[in-house]
């Protein structure tokens, strides 16, 4: 079902595609693509352009119908899964102190420190 969807849908973005295409500018004239007069016979007295118009508008709302059924269709068979979902591994009491992946601070290595001491002001 999906596949037909999905085949429907591109070929209804190709037609869109080439329908934009065919139709012509506002203020270029209709027999432009087809010849002198040939457009007033091929499409009755009104030309091309309401036969371009009301097909890009049909395969518009094909497009947008079959854009909607593929949400739908990717929606209902997406899965969550439990894979990613971070869990709570241990939790400490309620008194406890946390426990932090950050040493403690000794107090007495400040004496043994490579870098030198800042001059005093005078």
């Amino acid at each position: 079902m999906q596949n037909l969807v999905l085949v429907i849908h591109i070929l209804t973005a190709l037609a869109i595609i080439v329908l934009i295409l065919l139709q012509q500018g506002k203020g270029a004239a209709a027999g432009a693509s087809f010849g002198a007069g040939a457009s007033q016979t091929v499409f009755g007295s009104e030309g091309s352009g309401n036969f371009f118009t009301r097909a890009t508008t049909f395969f518009a709302v094909v497009f947008f119908c079959t854009s909607f059924g593929l949400a739908i269709i990717a929606k209902n068979q997406a899965s969550v899964g439990d894979v990613n979902i971070p869990t709570v591994l241990e939790s400490a009491p309620a008194g406890a102190p946390a426990a932090s992946d950050v040493p403690a601070v000794q107090e007495d290595q400040d004496s043994a420190s490579d870098i030198p001491a800042a001059p005093a002001d005078e």
